[in-house]
């Protein structure tokens, strides 16, 4: 795997996290918009036997456990990254990996941070990569 392979990773798991908190708000919501209140119990066998709320709790609980399962595996990650960050030298380098792939900022924003040129930008992240120490 490459660094940038790697690097990539975090930015990967909080889109699918972005995306799976937008998937736990729209349970939400229409848990509140489905009303058990006339739900009677008696058998159809071409019907389900639940109250029409109760796959939305289901389904409620299935996304936050698989949410925090990914918020742990991102942590860990985000843990492992700066770890290996640390360990360059040239703190330009190190803040620029930082800027790109844990917070994500553009190029664009990137140059205007580090008060350097987008060219100068994309030389030192072509440096950094080249000294990353990803796993094998």
């Amino acid at each position: 795997m490459t660094a940038k392979e790697y690097l990539s990773q975090a930015r990967r798991l909080k889109a699918i996290i972005h995306s799976r908190r937008r998937e736990l708000e729209y349970w939400k919501q229409m848990e509140g918009a489905v009303s058990g209140s006339q739900f009677e119990a008696h058998y159809n066998p071409n019907r389900a036997n639940e109250a029409p709320f109760v796959r939305c709790v289901t389904k409620i609980d299935e996304v936050e456990r698989g949410l925090a399962d990914l918020i742990e595996e991102l942590a860990c990650l985000v843990k492992d990254i700066e770890d290996r960050l640390d360990t360059l030298d040239d703190r330009e380098e190190h803040l620029l990996l930082r800027y790109r792939y844990l917070e994500g900022y553009s190029w664009e924003k990137i140059s205007v941070l580090m008060s350097v040129s987008l060219r100068t930008v994309h030389r030192i992240h072509a440096s950094a990569l080249q000294k990353f120490p990803a796993p094998d």
